[in-house]
């Protein structure tokens, strides 16, 4: 066996790449293992508490759950489109973004998608730290934060391989887990006299798009980050459908659960609100099979905080080398900068924990703001502009074809966050033009259009992508062919 084979087919133990590009030899897996991951970390509790928004703030539980899925296959498209450009630049998704922006222009919005993981990171904590408690009853709440913290750590620090690994255990676990639920939930309530309840409603319905489709957006920033050792003749369709596919199915599965539990929960007094995850327990059960609902609620939380740790901290490195033009960090160096961010994030869920439920729908109302602007603008690049080519030694230097700071782009990303804010409709911040709609929150939708409206004549006019991809002469990527990038 060769030493590209072996390589391939083990890899080291901790991932020794970081924010540099992944060469031929080096690729390996099939698109199936990004249904595999994302399916998994869409089987979460998380997932459950956002379907749940849906009906407490006002959907019928079924026109909450079809406006999920419209939000879920409408922000899984855009999600999706992001993860099939790892495999074509072999590379984290944000440091791609320097092909727009620029250099040291891609800082900006990388701040943004720190904020963003932080942000998820500590609303998963509290949920999975109340499902530790439960499994290892300690009487302190801030442990069972603690030790998710811990755990989140060690997988993050390992890498890609095993990330992927978890998603496949995640996956598994989910299904079990969540069809069991899904069957106690009909033997113990009638189901079919909550979906019966109330009317459609415009706001209310916008609102479960708005909520389903903020989630799928949100992984736009780092999607990338995990297709990005597939090898490159990998198909751009297969790695498309099977993200989008893992991604909508998990979320739409957990998020019809969130809304039906939410609906039976409310008539009957409970506070779904302040128990989501001991309303789980009680539904399974109690007892052994509770302890085990609460196991699969930590492996699903483990997934996706590891993803959000993995990619906070790529993002922070590339944020920093694009001053510091260093290209590769040792193992001790991913661990450093993890440990950072979990510490931050766990201090975020201990604090914030109280209103964790009203922050937590105003956090991803407000992401969809500042990161439809920045999708839009990626992917009309990579799609219509440079038409999937891209100059990848370039995006590592300010004097480069990419250059510092992409002006142009910066105030069109600036123009997409702005022209949203009449259209807002969030607890701090309600847009004059919101009431004539009812109350409706269309401002993701004006942000996409506009900003991929203004963006495209601007990139035809200010931006020179190259004839040809351009990959780093010293890793020796043009000179493998395609047929040996088998995966075992």
């Amino acid at each position: 066996m060769s030493r590209i084979q072996t390589v391939r087919k083990s890899g080291p133990v901790i991932e020794r790449r970081s924010i540099d590009f992944v060469p031929p030899r080096e690729r390996h897996g099939k698109p199936f293992g990004q249904f595999t991951l994302w399916f998994g970390a869409n089987m979460q509790i998380t997932a459950i508490v956002t379907g749940a928004l849906s009906v407490i703030f006002g959907a019928p539980a079924l026109w909450g759950i079809i406006g999920l899925l419209v939000g879920n296959l409408l922000g899984g498209a855009v999600m999706a489109l992001h993860a099939a450009q790892g495999p074509k630049l072999g590379m984290p998704q944000m440091i791609s973004s320097r092909a727009q922006f620029g250099v040291f222009g891609a800082v900006i919005p990388l701040i943004l998608v720190i904020v963003m993981y932080l942000g998820f990171a500590a609303t998963g904590a509290v949920l999975a730290g109340q499902a530790v408690n439960q499994v290892i009853p300690t009487g302190n709440p801030a442990v069972g934060v603690i030790i998710f913290g811990a755990l989140t750590v060690l997988v993050a620090t390992l890498g890609y391989k095993y990330i992927h690994m978890l998603g496949r255990i995640s996956t598994i676990v989910g299904i079990v887990g969540f069809t069991y639920l899904a069957v106690q939930l009909f033997l113990k309530h009638d189901v079919g006299s909550v979906m019966g309840v109330g009317g459609f409603a415009i706001p209310t319905f916008l609102l479960s798009i708005s909520l389903s489709a903020g989630w799928q957006l949100t992984y736009g920033p780092y999607v990338a980050d995990y297709s990005r050792y597939l090898p490159a003749n990998t198909p751009a369709g297969k790695t498309f459908l099977a993200c989008m596919s893992g991604s909508v199915l998990g979320a739409q599965w957990s998020m019809t659960l969130g809304a039906l539990f939410a609906a039976i929960a409310m008539p009957a007094g409970h506070e779904f609100l302040d128990g989501q995850v001991a309303f789980v327990g009680e539904l399974s059960g109690g007892g052994v099979i509770a302890v085990l609902m609460y196991i699969v609620i930590v492996v699903g939380k483990l997934t996706v905080n590891t993803l959000n740790a993995y990619g906070g901290y790529m993002t922070i490195l590339t944020s920093v080398s694009a001053f510091t033009r260093q290209l590769r960090f040792a193992p001790w160096v991913r661990f450093a900068y993890v440990i950072g961010f979990i510490t931050v994030s766990v201090i975020i869920a201990l604090v914030a924990s109280a209103d964790f439920i009203s922050n937590f729908k105003n956090f991803v109302l407000l992401l969809l703001m500042v990161f439809i602007p920045w999708s839009s603008i990626n992917l009309v690049d990579f799609y219509f502009s440079s038409k999937e080519k891209v100059d990848v030694p370039a995006l590592y230097d300010p004097k480069g074809r990419y250059g510092a700071w992409n002006v142009p782009a910066l105030l069109t990303y600036a123009l997409g966050v702005v022209v949203q804010i009449p259209f807002l409709a969030q607890t701090m911040y309600t847009g004059p033009i919101t009431p004539l709609l009812g109350g409706a929150d269309i401002s993701w939708i004006v942000g996409l259009v506009v900003t991929a409206a203004v963006y495209y004549p601007v990139a035809k006019r200010f931006n020179h992508p190259p004839a040809e991809m351009i990959y780093p002469a010293d890793d020796d990527v043009q000179a493998e062919p395609a047929a040996s990038a088998t995966t075992v």
